[in-house]
């Protein structure tokens, strides 16, 4: 059964999905004998995988949300104007008075919206800091023939610590980088909440010293905000003195602090396509323009249609409401109690958007070559049809100047929960999965690349399977 708070029984729906489902998409049924095969076809790559051939798909939270009614409605209101349409008005009303950014560009996803920044702002020989850069963030930096820099906390670093704000940047590490590079470091991001390290939240008291240092130096201060909204959850439930403050002045009181922000919004937009970056500086949002109209459209459709703009601007307002984010991250929490429960490795604390597995502890006998956590996501599929993602030595990819792995700081394995989706039994068949594969750990092949492209391996490289090495 789902954890039940009995202090919040007497508040109606307290303990359950404040929603109720009105249409139903069938579920694919395999059997395992079929999973081998189709996990094998597909190169041992869930990314290479088709649909009908997961059950529970736990790939990503991108673009994977139920909508609402509301937006479903909205959908209807679409303008498809090419220039000027409600739609983007309205877009850029929900983005003003939820961000507090008064200048935003469409974009038709969130690594478009990283792309225009990127051209805009970061030149060859640069450096751009950052909590920790997510895959497409850190691919940009390096398209422009920048350095992208991790500065998380050492807590950020260590899947045991139970800080409850891992994702938070080194502030001292971020002063010394920002004395040392000088005008070369043109922006600083912070990742909210931080994804490679578990959804793990970054505190408003880092933020407001992470802007005080990156202004300081010259530098501004731009979020990657695709999941801004579980951030400001985490901030009320776990920063002393933001217990009783409402959601939306987190938010506000969150972005104050920053020049800007891109956002992925398939995620805490609650839509399936999507995306902006978001100025408060007239002029650079004018200068960000031209690359906005090179690379995505006219400023005010951005390579989105009217009517996903129109779903956008009804999801942006509706996920601060606290019933829904309390679900939300309430079934995230579910399903670590049950793996932790288990005796699973995992990353601790519960974050806000996925449960991470510790695929560095769960196989001891892996070395980084054998790539553990891509191991136990094709474990997993032919285990259950969850179908999953590494966070780790595939997805980090080659340092661009000796060509060798560049490890990451941990090998994890990322079960991403999508919004409003499934429910607390799915929840339950993953964690019986993930039993069985941690019953039969110490057979389970390592895997090594038939094919790997040069960038962003992780979406179409193959592998095969491969045994374990002898390590010392």
């Amino acid at each position: 059964m789902p954890h039940v708070d009995l202090s919040r029984l007497d508040e109606p729906l307290a303990w359950a999905e404040p929603y109720r489902a009105k249409m139903v998409e069938p579920i694919p049924v395999t059997r395992r004998a079929e999973r081998e095969r189709f996990i094998a076809e597909a190169g041992y790559n869930p990314f290479r995988l088709r649909a009908e051939q997961v059950s529970i798909d736990l790939l990503t939270d991108s673009g994977t949300a139920a909508m609402s009614d509301a937006q479903w409605s909205a959908l209807m209101l679409g303008d498809e104007s090419y220039a000027g349409s409600r739609s983007f008005y309205r877009l850029r009303d929900a983005v003003r008075d939820v961000l507090g950014f008064d200048h935003v560009l469409p974009a038709h996803q969130g690594r478009a919206a990283e792309n225009v920044l990127f051209h805009t702002l970061v030149q060859p020989g640069q450096v751009v800091p950052n909590n920790m850069h997510f895959d497409t963030t850190k691919a940009h930096v390096q398209n422009r023939h920048a350095r992208p820099v991790d500065l998380g906390i050492p807590d950020g670093r260590d899947p045991q610590s139970t800080h409850p704000f891992k994702g938070n940047m080194d502030v001292a590490a971020l002063e010394v980088l920002l004395e040392e590079e000088g005008p070369t470091a043109p922006l600083v991001m912070l990742t909210v909440t931080c994804n490679n390290n578990g959804g793990q939240p970054v505190s408003m008291e880092n933020i407001r010293r992470v802007s005080e240092v990156a202004h300081r130096h010259g530098a501004l201060l731009f979020f990657d905000a695709a999941r801004f909204a579980e951030n400001a959850y985490l901030i009320q439930q776990r920063e002393p003195g933001y217990r009783d403050v409402p959601l939306s002045e987190i938010v506000h009181e969150m972005m104050s602090h920053a020049d800007g922000c891109t956002m992925s919004a398939k995620k805490d937009g609650l839509v399936n396509m999507g995306g902006f970056v978001a100025f408060r500086d007239e002029t650079l949002y004018r200068q960000a323009s031209s690359f906005a109209i090179l690379y995505e459209g006219f400023v005010t459709y951005g390579g989105m249609s009217g009517r996903d703009l129109d779903a956008l601007a009804a999801g942006l307002r509706e996920v601060l409401d606290e019933a829904y984010l309390s679900s939300r991250v309430g079934q995230v929490r579910y399903l670590w109690e049950q793996l932790d429960g288990l005796g699973i490795p995992l990353v601790a604390p519960a974050g806000g958007h996925g449960v991470y597995v510790d695929a560095a502890r769960f196989l001891p006998h892996f070395g980084r070559d054998d790539l553990p956590g891509w191991a136990l996501s094709v474990a997993l599929y032919e285990e259950a049809g969850v179908r999953a993602t590494e966070i780790g030595t595939v997805l980090a990819g080659r340092d661009p100047e000796t060509g060798e792995h560049d490890y990451p700081a941990q090998e994890l394995l990322r079960l991403a929960i999508p919004r409003r989706v499934y429910s607390f039994r799915h929840m339950d068949v993953v964690a019986e999965g993930l039993r069985r594969v941690w019953e039969r750990r110490e057979s389970l092949p390592a895997y090594r690349f038939s094919y790997e492209p040069p960038v962003l391996r992780h979406f179409t490289a193959t592998f095969e399977p491969h045994p374990v090495a002898v390590h010392p």
